[in-house]
């Protein structure tokens, strides 16, 4: 029978402390990057669901914004509706970003495998401090004190298990290029790392093996740490403070706050259409589609739903009109409609003055008579309302760029090709 091995007290309870600490890192990594992986899947299955409702929601703020502006004529009001069309005019195309988000998610799987980085450069982590400080001919002293350490303890040659030798490889192609833009803060990070992992663990009985414990031990405890911080910093996201609203069941979460947005947006068409009915006049338009069409009911209902550019030129009959035919061919034209609609169809010689860049822009107004133009005629009776306060002569083209398009005037596109009025 072979003698028992005697173990120190002290050592032996140092292995369970590392064990277990082993296991708890372990399992908080796990939920740290479970958590991520829901969070990035709520957000996305968030906007797919819920996005149209709140840029529909956006966009009634905008137009109440507007006919509250037309109605009161008062600056503040104006400055408000302004504020709510730029908001609407600037939200980000997320369709767009999460398309990109969902490339780059290919691009780094396809780089994984090739041992490059998204962008086809080498493992990420390391070309930050070739940026940050210029390349010197020779590294410094502490960056070659550390290469000199980690190449006498993770060479390849040092191991005869060729799969050993294959790990040693790959570590040190990575102190290579560390070494090689003398980045020692990342040569550090490789003597840390090489020190603590399992594989450079002493045998159970070596007299190093103690202090190996403690080195790993402080290491493990370091990961927790940091692992516990990106927990309580994706908890506090936006959608991690949401998802913890129902974290058994996001999608009834999700399903109820469909229908809060719902109610709101039904309100708000109800308060856009109590606003238009008050001007004189307007029972035909607030029924109005996206083509200025009336429908056969003039009086507005709960099923009303304006379109994202819906205008009612009857809103501003008090305001300086004229009809497309009248507007002279030298006039100074300006358009106040955005950049996609511009680019889409424009009268030929026009000036270009997003209604949201209007107020920072006056100075480039000619002094002359104005005449402006929009899609049918709303927000430039807000821009010719403005004007006018201003002491300005300007005129509202009644019908906008639908009337100009339908009376043949000259028009032209950003891209060359045919125009039409989006």
């Amino acid at each position: 029978m072979s003698p028992v091995r005697w173990t120190d007290p002290e050592r032996q309870r140092l292995e369970e402390r590392v064990a277990a600490t082993e296991l708890a890192w372990l399992t908080l990594e796990v939920d740290v990057e479970t958590l991520r992986v829901e969070i990035d899947n709520f957000a996305l299955i968030h906007h797919e669901r819920l996005g149209p409702l709140y840029a529909r929601i956006d966009e009634l703020e905008a137009l109440i914004a507007e006919a509250v502006a037309a109605r009161t004529g008062d600056a503040e009001d104006l400055r408000r509706a302004v504020d709510a069309r730029r908001l609407v005019a600037e939200l980000p195309d997320l369709d767009a970003l999460f398309d990109s988000v969902r490339q780059a998610e290919e691009r780094v799987a396809a780089a994984a495998a090739e041992n490059l980085d998204p962008d086809g450069q080498q493992p990420p982590g390391e070309s930050v401090g070739a940026e940050e400080q210029p390349r010197k001919v020779r590294p410094g002293k502490e960056a070659q004190r550390l290469y000199r350490e980690l190449a006498r303890r993770a060479h390849p040659d040092l191991s005869t298990d060729p799969a050993e030798q294959q790990r040693r490889s790959v570590f040190i192609a990575r102190a290579n290029e560390a070494y090689a833009r003398g980045d020692a803060s990342e040569l550090a990070a490789l003597t840390e790392e090489w020190s603590t992992a399992p594989e450079a663990a002493p045998d159970l009985a070596a007299p190093e093996r103690g202090d190996w414990l403690l080195q790993r031990l402080d290491w493990l405890s370091a990961r927790i740490a940091e692992l516990a911080t990106e927990q309580v910093r994706l908890e506090g996201t936006a959608m991690g403070s949401l998802l913890a609203l129902a974290p058994g069941d996001p999608d009834q979460l999700l399903a109820e706050l469909a229908e809060q947005l719902l109610a709101k947006a039904a309100a708000q068409q109800e308060e856009l259409a109590r606003l238009l009915v008050q001007e004189q006049g307007i029972g035909a338009a607030a029924d109005r589609v996206d083509n200025g069409a009336p429908t056969p009911s003039a009086e507005p209902s709960a099923n009303h739903r304006p379109s994202p550019h819906q205008e009612s030129p009857s809103m501003f009959q008090q305001i300086p009109t004229v009809q497309v035919a009248t507007v002279p061919a030298d006039a100074v034209l300006i358009d106040v409609r955005e950049q996609d609609e511009w680019d889409a169809g424009h009268a030929e010689g026009a000036l270009h003055i997003p209604i949201g860049d209007f107020v920072a822009r006056l100075g480039e107004v000619p002094d002359a008579p104005l005449y402006v133009v929009c899609r049918v005629g709303g927000r430039s009776a807000q821009v010719v309302q403005y004007l006018v306060g201003q002491q300005r002569q300007a005129f509202n083209v009644d019908g906008g760029m639908f009337a100009w398009e339908q009376a043949g005037r000259p028009m032209v596109s950003s891209s060359g090709e045919e125009a039409y009025v989006l």
